[in-house]
């Protein structure tokens, strides 16, 4: 079985977006691996997994905003990044919809901010996050990289700005960087209670019928926490790999392996929001019933996605290891070894 990322010992990264859920189990993996971690943080935020579980003790810590001018060259500049994660965004669909212009300041202009202090210092490796958001509605599915971005809604709109943002540093200036478009990730540390899965987890941990804004029928595709940190590992190695003569594709030096490229990332079949919710509650031990409020897809919204993992699988090796029990049961057990985390 492939281990991602083994080259980080010794290396000096930076992540944004760390104090997220997704940024907290990245951090602990590159921590794990050796790394030397630099983070932001924006807010006081009491309640996350790089502090939950002691790993913000283990980082150094930048203090300030995305935006602020200057903020992003001087972390990357004076900590000797050689590596940068960006996940740092305004995700939640909803707020985008209220706050579009916070979300794009925030996810457009805070990337082209970040992948110029990249330029500007020689940044050896950046994956950025981007979403298959950022796809928008397809009548051929699963989505595939090719397929053109036309988003529709602000936060869609927001990651495809930051995909073609980011990779144009590449075919304009030749940063490595590579993009992420990841399926909708779970696991323990989501404390956004906005999302499908962390609400539904904390109904069945105290005895609540899990709510449903939809009719149930909505499909989406899930990826587990530490797949998708494989994942982002497996394309940092592959933006080394393609500073090897056999690193591009076919060995052909006009194709190479990450750099510029966007990858998609999934769980390899799509899930009915349904489904997904009457999983947490058999795993779960509980007689509930859902409490469905919804008809159709809530406005905003796209009714089926999921993507095709074929090409990240191709050039990296990379699969999904954990399957869609496996992941919802750890997912409550971390729930239940941390049971202030989800509030009321």
């Amino acid at each position: 079985m492939t281990e991602f990322g083994t080259a980080m010992r010794g290396r000096s990264v930076f992540v944004t977006g760390a104090y997220g859920m997704l940024g907290g189990w990245l951090v602990r993996a590159l921590l794990n691996r050796g790394a030397a971690v630099t983070v932001l943080r924006r807010d006081d935020v009491r309640a996350s997994l790089l502090r939950l579980d002691g790993l913000e003790r283990r980082c150094s810590v930048v203090h300030g905003d995305l935006l602020t001018p200057g903020l992003i060259s001087r972390a990357i500049g004076e900590y000797e990044c050689d590596t940068v994660f960006h996940l740092a965004a305004q995700t939640i669909v909803g707020t985008a919809n209220r706050s579009p212009v916070s979300t794009f300041e925030t996810n457009v202009r805070g990337t082209w901010l970040l992948m110029d202090a990249c330029r500007e210092h020689g940044v050896a490796r950046t994956v950025v996050a981007a979403s298959d958001k950022a796809y928008g509605a397809h009548e051929t599915l699963p989505y595939r990289e090719e397929l053109p971005l036309q988003p529709r809604y602000p936060y869609d709109v927001s990651k495809a700005c930051t995909d073609l943002i980011a990779r144009s540093y590449w075919h304009t200036y030749g940063v490595p960087v590579a993009v992420t478009r990841l399926a909708n990730i779970y696991g323990g540390g989501d404390l956004n209670r906005s999302r499908l899965l962390p609400e539904a987890i904390a109904a069945v941990l105290r005895g609540r019928r899990p709510v449903v804004r939809s009719d149930g029928s909505p499909e989406r595709d899930f990826l587990y926490v530490e797949d998708a940190v494989d994942a982002y590992l497996a394309i940092c190695d592959a933006l080394d790999a393609d500073g090897d003569p056999a690193g591009p594709v076919d060995g052909d030096p006009a194709r190479p392996r990450a750099r510029g490229e966007a990858f998609n990332a999934g769980g390899d079949r799509p899930r009915s929001v349904r489904s997904v919710l009457d999983a947490v509650i058999r795993i779960g031990g509980v007689d509930l019933d859902l409490d469905i409020r919804g008809i159709g897809t809530p406005t905003g919204e796209i009714d089926r996605q999921y993507v095709d993992s074929t090409k990240l699988r191709e050039r990296t090796g990379w699969a999904p290891r954990i399957d869609l029990d496996t992941g919802i049961a750890r997912t409550l057990e971390w729930y239940r070894a941390h049971p202030d985390a989800l509030g009321g």
